[in-house]
């Protein structure tokens, strides 16, 4: 029971880390981006460099996952975020920087794959929202933190890169305390087309269940990716953006783990119903608060509070329509969707705030929230078979 408890907190201490350095690059590289004079088309491609890396390595993530099983890719992970860290202070460039943020991602992404599927594959049913709210709780926080981070620009440009590589350093000596696992070995690996056989699969089983991450990369990119340009060309400073950020981030921390008990109870199909109609509604009204600072503040905590564990939520609703040897596969097409959404989110964003006038960025985002509750409250989940469910590990 011990063993288990300290192999849940540290990965779920890792996956903060991770998500302090991301909540940090995403306004830090924006707002240095935007003081340079960089277009916000150009700022927001740059910003898509992580989530391309999570798609470029995707397709290649499972095989070693099951071949070596999950210490070994986090640890690869862990190692790749931290050194791309150390190095941003090197070379200021437009082209380098997009590299070192690849390599992010698909450090990133390893890390997160692992960390996810590792979680879901021992967590009993009736805990698994717990657990994995509490996963999104711990990257919530790191993130939330992560924007705290921006205004030390003013101090060094260098000084926000370093300290995200120690932390990470930090989290990943501690990776080589736990004990190697492997995902449930029942599947063929030996072909391309067998992979795209499992997705076809997986997605037919739970394809609903990979909107809520897709929508939640979008919204946590384009907010932290693009708003931070479009808060400082509506007249905002770099102080009020990083407390607008870290409001919305808090309101998911403060409501993460309730929903994920509450999931465990009354189905996730229900609650995520109820957090995308609330969320929707809070960000159509805080389009029209944008020149009310604290209101505006209220608005995206409240928000906050709405969505952000839609990420986690869509983990958990994966895992309970997903037969278990197909796990690997649903935790990795879940975090393909919230790089496909991550992608859209940066670059559409900067393209909207460029072409766009008098509309405010809020309501794309509420747009977004709206089609996905839309296909939520249509889908009806397929049966799985008796054999493809084994019973859960109920040691943790």
């Amino acid at each position: 029971m011990k063993k288990e408890n300290g192999r849940f907190w540290i990965l779920v201490s890792i996956v903060a880390i991770s998500g302090f350095s991301q909540g940090m690059l995403l306004p830090l590289i924006a707002i240095i981006f935007e003081n340079d004079g960089l277009s916000s088309s150009l700022n927001g491609l740059n910003a898509t460099a992580l989530y391309i890396g999570i798609l470029l390595v995707s397709p290649f993530m499972e095989q070693p996952l099951r071949k070596y099983g999950y210490k070994p890719v986090i640890i690869f992970g862990g190692l790749l975020v931290l050194l791309s860290l150390g190095l941003f202070p090197l070379w200021k460039s437009f082209w380098f920087w997009f590299v070192l943020r690849l390599l992010i991602g698909i450090g990133d992404h390893a890390l997160h794959f692992g960390t996810q599927t590792w979680i879901t594959s021992f967590s009993p049913e009736n805990k698994r929202g717990r657990n994995i709210s509490l996963y999104g709780l711990f990257f919530g926080i790191g993130f939330a933190a992560g924007p705290l981070m921006t205004p030390l620009v003013t101090i060094n440009e260098a000084l926000p890169f370093l300290l995200s590589s120690v932390l990470c350093l930090i989290g990943w000596v501690f990776l080589f305390l736990l004990k190697n696992d492997f995902p449930e070995q029942t599947i063929e690996m030996n072909s391309f087309k067998q992979t795209l056989k499992r997705f076809s699969t997986a997605w037919k089983y739970a394809w609903v269940a990979f909107l809520p991450p897709l929508g939640y990369g979008f919204l946590e990119s384009s907010i932290n990716g693009s708003f931070p340009v479009y808060g400082l060309r509506i007249g905002m400073d770099v102080t009020s953006v990083s407390i607008l950020l870290s409001s919305f981030a808090v309101g998911g921390i403060v409501t993460q783990l309730p929903l994920g008990i509450m999931s465990d109870k009354f189905g996730r199909k229900n609650i995520l119903i109820i957090i995308l109609t609330l969320g929707f509604f809070s960000f159509s009204v805080a389009s029209l608060l944008e020149d009310f600072f604290f209101a505006l503040t209220l608005c995206l905590f409240l928000a906050g509070m709405s969505v952000g564990s839609t990420f986690s939520l869509g983990i958990s609703y994966m895992t309970d329509l997903m037969p278990r040897n197909l796990l690997p596969t649903g935790n990795l097409l879940c975090g393909i969707a919230f790089s496909i959404g991550s992608l859209a989110g940066p670059y559409l964003g900067g393209l909207f705030i460029e072409y766009v006038e008098h509309v405010s960025y809020f309501i794309v985002i509420s747009v977004i929230l709206f089609m996905i509750l839309v296909a939520v409250v249509s889908f009806r989940s397929q049966p799985v078979s008796s054999s493809s469910k084994t019973s859960y590990d109920q040691s943790f």
